[in-house]
């Protein structure tokens, strides 16, 4: 029987990897890494998001999408009432606030990759390669070697996550900066319909990472509270640690 990790990785991704056509708006492609610990993540968060569900929908089937919520779409056109929203928005910040996560994001630049190189390689594959890096390494770091810890990405199409899993079998064959093997880390799929606490929260903190890249000025409470997530050096410095931004 094989061993299994402590932890768990959830994934998501904010922008389009599209070097073609770049939307000025936002310009980026976010990818984060959720990294829960089991026992936290079964006992604490899952319940916690459960109860929100209830307290506000009377169920927990609901899916959160930051998406949908940001505009105000069904099943949250009740966030239209100032009043609604200001309160949902306390109660989720403070499940945000109080979830033991830690973040690893890589943010890539379409704009200045496109600038740089010739034939710049896909921001996706970037992206994934510098947060199976750290993420590999905050798993060492935790008496994780040896263990399988399973990154868990949302399917979007057949031919995608097709293309998403040989990259994620290459850039782990190939080993990190130090060509140490990242086989620790496995890769699995779940349907866009699951109802998967980790993969919401995750879909939650991609899209405020990359506007605080973008916009470091413009005050996001959002974003201040997934800043203390991030992996830290011994220093407590976050960038090329926690979050890496490229080129």
């Amino acid at each position: 029987m094989p061993l299994f990790s402590d932890y768990v990785i959830y994934v998501d991704e904010s922008g389009d990897h599209d070097l073609t056509s770049i939307n000025e708006d936002f310009p980026l492609f976010v990818l984060a890494f959720c990294i829960f610990k089991k026992s936290d993540y079964v006992r604490e968060i899952v319940p916690a998001i459960q109860e929100f569900k209830f307290r506000w929908f009377g169920h927990d089937m609901v899916i959160l999408h930051e998406r949908e919520i940001r505009k105000q779409q069904a099943p949250f056109k009740f966030l239209q009432n100032q009043e609604n929203r200001q309160k949902f928005m306390d109660e989720l910040s403070v499940i945000i606030q109080g979830a033991n996560v830690t973040l690893i994001a890589s943010v890539i630049d379409k704009r200045s990759l496109t600038r740089r190189y010739a034939s710049p390689d896909n921001p996706y594959h970037i992206g994934l390669q510098f947060c199976m890096e750290r993420t590999h390494a905050f798993l060492l770091e935790n008496g994780q070697s040896g263990k399988i810890a399973h990154c868990m990405f949302e399917k979007r199409g057949a031919k995608e996550d097709n293309m998403l899993e040989l990259e994620f079998r290459r850039i782990k064959d190939r080993g990190n900066y130090n060509r140490i093997s990242m086989g620790e880390l496995n890769i699995c799929f779940a349907d866009k319909k699951a109802n998967s606490s980790g993969l919401q929260l995750a879909d939650l903190f991609a899209r405020p990472i990359g506007l605080g890249v973008l916009r470091p000025g413009q005050p996001n409470r959002t974003r201040e509270i997934i800043a203390e997530k991030f992996r830290r050096s011994p220093t407590g410095k976050t960038l090329g640690w926690g979050l890496k931004i490229f080129p």
